[in-house]
């Protein structure tokens, strides 16, 4: 359903070092370079680059989409608390702690915004307390 998603910036280099610390327990690396927009994808895969990051075309001001909200993934409970904390640290900002959001929920939830305010979620599906 989905060909790509693309997030803009107005700080290439600085949501690069948050996407590259954030993607690395995922397994994502840079696959694209443009020079105007950067491709994340697995690396024996690059020609399938599915996340990107740039400057908006227009050359007008990025801003994050009010109710915009993409999600990844994780294996592993172990694996999404690591991609929170690695958000945090490398510039990112809290917007709901690692757990599960409805009572007996088997899926847990971490919430965060990048540098340039995007929202992310990361989430494991049947975790078992």
């Amino acid at each position: 359903m989905i060909g790509y998603l693309m997030v803009g910036t107005n700080d290439l280099a600085g949501s690069l070092a948050f996407y590259d610390a954030v993607f690395a327990p995922l397994g994502y690396r840079q696959t694209d370079d443009s020079g105007r927009y950067v491709g994340y994808g697995l690396p024996d895969k690059p020609e399938e680059s599915l996340f990107y990051v740039t400057g908006p075309y227009d050359r007008q001001p990025a801003t994050a989409g009010n109710g915009t909200m993409i999600a990844f993934p994780t294996p592993t409970l172990e694996t999404l608390h690591e991609v929170y904390q690695i958000a945090l640290k490398s510039g990112g900002t809290d917007e709901g702690a690692p757990g599960p959001r409805l009572d007996d929920s088997p899926t847990h939830y971490a919430y965060v915004r990048d540098p340039a305010g995007n929202k992310l979620a990361f989430y494991c599906d049947n975790v078992r307390g």
